[in-house]
């Protein structure tokens, strides 16, 4: 906020670039646009930090589409998992901490996170992948 004030010329051009992202925008260009707003602190759908370490970690002598069953698996693990979480006692409301004592406040924000950037490493359709999580 501070910056769009008092540097209006300079978060403008960058404000208009997020608006030119649409989901059809090539993937490359879209991470180079979101890594420029990020860096100017505009909060984006895709973290592209999160996207670089990602893809920088993948491992040798695995298959693209093996590493994409992972990812696909670590939802699966999380949506099972979740009704454990739930029942856990540390999962109660805490108006003392404002959140929960195991953080499970911040859990729905991480599942979000962590799915876009795999599934944008695996250059899949995020939202779709997301509705498939629902639904399990």
């Amino acid at each position: 906020q501070v910056l769009s004030h008092r540097c209006p010329f300079l978060m403008g051009p960058i404000e208009c670039l997020m608006d030119v992202v649409t989901p059809d925008t090539d993937i490359q260009v879209t991470l180079s646009i979101f890594e420029l707003a990020s860096a100017a602190g505009i909060p984006c759908e895709v973290d592209p930090a999160l996207v670089n370490v990602l893809a920088g970690s993948k491992t040798d002598g695995s298959s693209p589409e093996e590493q994409y069953k992972v990812a696909c698996l670590l939802l699966v693990f999380v949506a099972v998992s979740l009704p454990l979480l739930a029942s856990d006692p540390a999962s109660v409301y805490s108006p003392e901490l404002d959140g929960y004592q195991n953080n499970l406040h911040c859990l729905a924000k991480a599942i979000a996170q962590l799915s876009a950037a795999l599934f944008t490493v695996h250059n899949k359709n995020i939202e779709t992948h997301l509705k498939e999580f629902l639904l399990v």
